[in-house]
C-alpha cells in the first residue's frame, strides 16, 4: 500500500528516489510549472530547453525522465506533461494534476519513494494529485509470484508545496488516502478471478470489512433469499453451483439527517447464462460484479471519512452459469417486489437482481437510491468505454449526479428514459419481460429497474459497462483491468448528502 505525506521540504533538499515535476505547453514553448522552481535553478534555469532537446512537449500522458543536476537530493527528475498551460491567473485542472500524478506513479513503478512538485494552490490540488498518484501506484499482483528482487509499485509519495499544519491540505491528503485505497479495494476485487471470488466469498469479504470499520452487515443466503421471495436473485443464480447472497452493508452517523442508499450489480462471472455469451465475449466477465464492487468500497470510504449521513450498500450477488437447473429463456420468475417478469434473454440477468435488492433499498425510505452496474453492451455502444451513462426519475437529480461526476473527475453523460420504449417490454404471460426493444437497448435496461423503484423515491441508475474495465494499455491514472469507476461519485454523492445537499 503506498503511502502518502505532505512535506515540508524543499525540492532541493528532500531526499527521494526521484522528483516529479510537470511541464506544459505555452504557444510553442515548453514550460515549466509552478512547484518545480528550485528545479529549474538547478539546472541553471534550462530545464524546459533540456526536456525540449530530448524530444518533450508538454502533451497530457507524456513522462520524461533524465538524470538531476548537482544540487538535488534526489538522482532522478521526472517531467510529466500537463498539456496547454492555463491562462494567466487561472490554476491547472484538477483532473489534469490527477491525471499527470497517475502518469508520474506508473513510470516511477519500482521505486521507493518519489517526490512530487506538481503545482498545489490549494487543498483540492492537493487532494488530486494525492488521488491522481496512489491510483497511478496501483498494481494487481495477488497472483504472481514476486520475488524479492520483483520491482513493485511506488512505495511512498511526498506532496512538496502543501501545508501539512493547514487543516484544510492536510485534511485534503487524507481524504485522498481514503477515497484511493477504497477505489483501489474495489479493483482487487473485480480483478479476482472468478473461481475465488464468488457470491459467498464476496459477501465475507465485506463481513471482514465490516467489522474492521464499524459497519453493520447482514447477508441472505440462497435459503433466505427463497423464503423472502427474491425471485430475480434466485433465478439468475439457479444454474450455478456456487448459490447468491443479497447483502446489506449499512454505515450509520449519530448527526446524520440524509440516508442515500446504493445498489450495486454483482455477477461475480456472467457466462450469459442458457443465453450463452459468443466466444470471444466471455474472457473479461469477471468484472460484472464491478457495481457491487464500487457500492461496498464507498460505504468503507464514507465510515472512512466519518461523514454525517447514513450511507447503506445493497450487493445483488450471483454467478450466471448454463446448466440443467439454469433459468431458460421463457421462463417467468416472480420478484421480490411480487412482479413477474417474463425472462426474454438469460443474459439481461443484472436487472433482474438489481430489481430485487432496488425493491428490498426502497422499503427503507431513503432520502435517494443510486443503483450501479455493467449493465448494457448499448451503454458502450452510446458512449464508449470511458463514460458512463445516469438516467434517473428525477432531472434535478440526474443532473446533480452527472455534476458530482464531472466536479471530481468522472466522465458521464445524462441519459433519457422515454417512455415510448416501456411498451416494447409488455409480455403477454407475465406483468413484464426483461427484455424490451434492441433500439435504445440501455434506455430499455433503465426503464426496466424504474419499476422496482419504491413510489416518490428518487432514484438514479448508474450504467459504468464501458468504464468500469479497461482491456487496453494503462494511461493517467488508470490501469489495465478493474478501475474502480463511479467511486468518486458515489463518495462525493455522500458527502453532499453529509452537507444537506441531496
Amino acid at each position: 500500500m503506498t503511502a502518502l505525506t505532505l512535506s515540508t521540504a524543499g525540492a532541493a533538499t528532500l531526499r527521494a528516489d526521484a522528483l516529479v515535476v510537470g511541464v506544459a505547453k505555452s504557444g510553442k514553448e515548453l514550460i515549466v510549472a509552478p512547484g518545480a522552481e528550485a528545479v529549474d535553478k538547478a539546472f541553471d534555469g534550462r530545464l524546459a530547453a533540456v526536456l525540449e532537446t530530448l524530444g518533450a512537449s508538454g502533451a497530457e500522458g507524456e513522462a520524461t525522465k533524465l538524470p538531476a543536476p548537482a544540487g538535488l537530493k534526489a538522482p532522478v527528475v521526472l517531467a510529466v506533461g500537463l498539456g496547454g498551460a492555463p491562462e494567466d491567473g487561472e490554476a491547472f485542472g484538477t483532473e489534469t494534476l490527477r491525471r499527470a500524478a497517475g502518469t508520474a506513479a506508473r513510470a516511477l513503478f519500482g521505486t521507493k519513494k518519489a517526490a512530487f512538485a506538481l503545482p498545489v494552490a490549494d487543498a483540492a490540488a492537493v487532494s488530486a494529485v494525492g488521488e491522481g498518484a496512489l491510483l497511478g501506484a496501483y498494481a494487481f499482483t495477488a497472483y504472481q509470484e514476486v520475488g524479492k528482487d520483483a520491482k513493485r509499485p511506488l512505495a511512498e509519495v511526498a506532496l512538496l508545496g502543501a501545508k501539512p499544519r493547514d487543516k484544510a491540505h492536510k485534511a485534503a491528503a487524507e481524504r485522498a488516502q481514503a477515497v484511493a485505497e477504497e477505489i483501489n479495494r474495489a479493483r482487487d476485487l473485480i480483478n479476482t478471478p472468478p473461481n475465488d471470488l464468488t457470491p459467498a466469498a464476496f459477501a465475507a469479504a465485506v463481513q471482514t470489512a465490516g467489522k474492521e470499520h464499524g459497519l453493520k452487515v447482514q447477508v441472505l443466503d440462497e435459503k433466505a433469499l427463497a423464503k423472502g421471495g427474491y425471485g430475480g436473485i434466485l433465478g439468475v443464480g439457479a444454474g450455478s453451483e456456487n448459490p447468491p447472497r443479497l447483502v446489506r452493508v449499512a454505515y450509520t452517523h449519530p448527526k446524520a439527517e440524509k440516508t442515500l442508499a446504493l445498489v450495486g450489480k454483482g455477477i461475480t462471472y456472467d457466462s450469459g447464462g442458457i443465453s450463452l455469451k459468443p466466444a470471444g465475449h466471455n474472457e473479461t466477465m469477471k468484472c460484472d460484479m464491478s457495481g457491487a464492487a464500487a457500492v461496498f468500497s464507498t460505504v468503507v470510504a464514507a465510515a472512512r471519512l466519518g461523514l454525517e449521513a447514513n450511507v447503506t450498500g445493497w450487493l445483488a450477488l450471483a454467478e450466471n452459469m448454463p446448466s440443467g437447473s439454469a433459468t431458460r429463456p421463457g421462463d417467468v420468475l416472480r420478484m421480490y417486489s411480487g412482479k413477474t417478469v417474463e425472462v426474454l434473454n438469460t443474459d439481461a440477468e443484472g436487472r433482474l437482481v438489481l430489481a430485487d435488492a432496488l425493491t428490498r433499498a426502497s422499503e427503507e425510505n431513503p432520502d435517494a437510491i443510486v443503483d450501479v452496474a455493467t449493465l448494457t453492451g448499448a451503454m458502450m455502444l452510446a458512449l464508449g468505454s470511458r463514460t458512463f451513462g445516469i438516467m434517473a426519475n428525477d432531472d434535478e437529480f440526474r443532473s446533480t449526479v452527472h455534476e458530482v461526476a464531472e466536479e471530481v473527475g468522472e466522465a458521464s453523460w445524462p441519459m433519457p428514459l422515454p417512455a415510448d420504449l416501456r411498451k416494447g417490454m409488455d409480455s403477454p404471460t407475465a406483468d413484464i419481460a426483461n427484455m424490451g426493444e434492441r433500439m435504445g437497448g440501455g434506455l430499455v435496461a433503465g426503464l426496466f429497474l424504474q419499476e422496482f423503484v419504491g413510489e416518490g423515491i428518487t432514484w438514479a441508475h448508474l450504467d459504468i459497462a464501458g468504464p468500469a474495465y479497461h482491456e487496453g494499455a494503462p494511461y493517467g491514472y488508470t490501469p489495465k483491468g478493474g478501475t474502480g469507476s463511479s467511486v468518486r461519485t458515489l463518495v462525493r454523492l455522500a458527502e453532499r448528502a453529509a452537507e444537506g445537499e441531496l
